[in-house]
């Protein structure tokens, strides 16, 4: 992506303002002198709205990984996954993202307000930020163990993030069962009717698309989460449907 190479990080990172504005121009290094202030203007709000995911992102992930007063092995290894193996970045974007980690892990910028600014960037996409959520709450888990520290914040977010509250709840349940529930994963009871529970299905499938979630904002990058989401929500409901069609 063209935002990242020095440059244009720098101007998005001066256009954007806020916490995350300044993490991206303490990482580049840049400073944006008056000429390059209009030159800002050349960058589209989905440029920016992608720069400012990854740099939320990683700076959330730093935050959260520190919460506990230690960032663990674990931890370190899931952050390098996310960034070789679940994002593919090439080496720029990766030395990008291993920078964001490190100057956010012990800047003096909390992870609410870094948080609070990624969803007032993407308050209008918020199923990017339920795939956002699931990211982080799939870091705090990397060791198998939610810290107290950790916990406190994974439950905070959703209502900063302005998505479902109960989401903590039932990421929690995944994560601590072998097998998913398909009732969970749709947000439903099994005593609803099946009617019902189908069109909640259609609505989820609609929003989780991975061609939606682009068209509002998602990066590329988070392409294959956001197939994940979907096809989790395919599944969760072929297995309702079969019960009901016993």
């Amino acid at each position: 992506m063209s935002f990242w190479n020095s440059t244009i990080g720098g101007l998005i990172g001066f256009s954007l303002g806020g916490p995350i504005g300044g993490l991206i121009g303490a990482v580049i290094g840049s400073k944006v002198g008056s000429k390059d202030r209009s030159n800002a203007k050349r960058f589209t709000s989905n440029q920016q709205q992608q720069a400012a995911f990854f740099a939320a992102l990683f700076a959330c992930l730093a935050k959260l990984a520190k919460a506990d007063g230690v960032v663990s092995k674990e931890e370190v290894e899931k952050v390098d996954n996310f960034i070789k193996e679940r994002f593919k970045f090439p080496s720029e974007q990766r030395l990008f993202a291993i920078k964001v980690f490190n100057q956010a892990k012990d800047d003096n910028v909390s992870y609410e307000e870094y948080a609070s600014q990624l969803a007032g960037l993407l308050a209008g996409n918020k199923n990017a930020l339920v795939v956002f959520y699931e990211l982080l709450f799939e870091l705090a888990m990397a060791d198998g163990i939610l810290d107290p520290a950790e916990e406190v914040l994974s439950r905070k977010t959703p209502g900063i993030f302005g998505i479902d509250l109960s989401l903590f709840d039932k990421l929690k349940d995944q994560f601590s069962s072998d097998s998913s529930d398909p009732y969970k994963v749709l947000g439903v009871t099994s005593d609803m009717p099946f009617d019902d529970i189908k069109k909640i299905y259609q609505k989820k499938r609609r929003e989780f698309h991975p061609d939606t979630l682009i068209s509002k904002g998602l990066p590329d990058e988070l392409l294959d989460k956001a197939k994940e989401k979907f096809i989790e929500i395919q599944q969760a409901f072929e297995v309702i449907e079969k019960k009901n069609s016993n």
